[in-house]
């Protein structure tokens, strides 16, 4: 069983984790807490999000990020409004709460759902305990009670594979030309990547200090045969194109990124750059 934490300094509210945290980056603030976070004598006035006095900072893993406290007028609410940047590390630290609230959009309209509660269905609550600091207009965020995902390292996957945010961009029609970034990971993961179609994909060789970029319609297909210009790459991170791109297109990106990167970065083609490291762009197609 988990402890109760002893590290609290400030008033806490003890939030159940839902999907207003991972759509909306919002959680409206509990009336019970106006008066102990002192928040009407500060955010009172703030009723739109140009106000400068609703301006907050939010602290969460040892990182500050920007937010603002907006009252509503219409909904007699205070709430709390922060980045997308923090909405998606929340998504990826209450995966459970979040796969559960996609499962949610996806039954949507369709009869043999309508009257299934799918926290009664799939049942477990994560909770993310925030405090206020009104001295210095501060929140802070701590993830205390998480649910473990019963296939983890699935789960993982299906994170790093991007999938998950792009069920979730098109259930929330988020805009059509919408890349979805990924990170690095070692090459040896690569057997395990989920396949992503239509990719912008990165390779580094951290011992060569050698750079490679390219397109792909099939990630796993092409990374399956070795590159010559980069034999020994280490790493590698891609990103997903739109839907509907044309091969054409996919490569007039590959061309700019490797022409961008050539003005950074010494390269095989000894276009004029920066040098901004010792590492070495090693595409030999690059545009002069």
């Amino acid at each position: 069983m988990k402890l109760e934490r002893s590290d609290i300094e400030f008033p806490l509210w003890r939030k159940k984790v839902d999907a207003s945290l991972f759509k909306d980056a919002v959680t409206p603030i509990p009336k019970f807490l106006w008066a102990i976070w002192n928040i009407e004598p500060m955010f009172r006035n703030c009723t739109k999000k140009e106000n400068l006095d609703s301006e907050v900072f939010i602290f969460y893993k040892k990182v500050k990020y920007k937010g603002r406290v907006i009252y509503s007028s219409n909904k007699k609410m205070y709430r709390l409004f922060f980045s997308n940047e923090l909405a998606d590390i929340l998504k990826d630290d209450f995966l459970m709460s979040y796969m559960r609230s996609i499962e949610q959009d996806l039954r949507k309209g369709k009869l043999e759902y309508k009257s299934v509660d799918i926290e009664e269905e799939i049942p477990f609550w994560e909770f993310l305990d925030i405090e206020f600091d009104s001295a210095n207009k501060m929140f802070k965020f701590k993830a205390y009670y998480v649910q473990k995902p019963v296939y983890l390292e699935l789960f993982k996957e299906l994170v790093n594979s991007h999938t998950l945010r792009r069920i979730d961009d098109k259930i929330n029609q988020k805009e059509d030309f919408r890349i979805t970034k990924g990170d690095w990971r070692r090459r040896e993961e690569l057997k395990n990547q989920i396949c992503n179609n239509n990719v912008i994909y990165n390779l580094i060789d951290t011992q060569n200090k050698q750079i490679y970029i390219g397109e792909t319609e099939s990630l796993l297909k092409r990374l399956s045969i070795n590159r010559s210009e980069i034999e020994g790459w280490d790493y590698y991170r891609f990103d997903v194109l739109p839907d509907g791109l044309t091969k054409k297109q996919r490569v007039a990106i590959e061309r700019l990124l490797i022409r961008t990167f050539s003005s950074f970065f010494e390269n095989s083609k000894e276009i004029p750059s920066m040098k901004v490291s010792e590492y070495v762009l090693v595409n030999k197609k690059i545009d002069v």
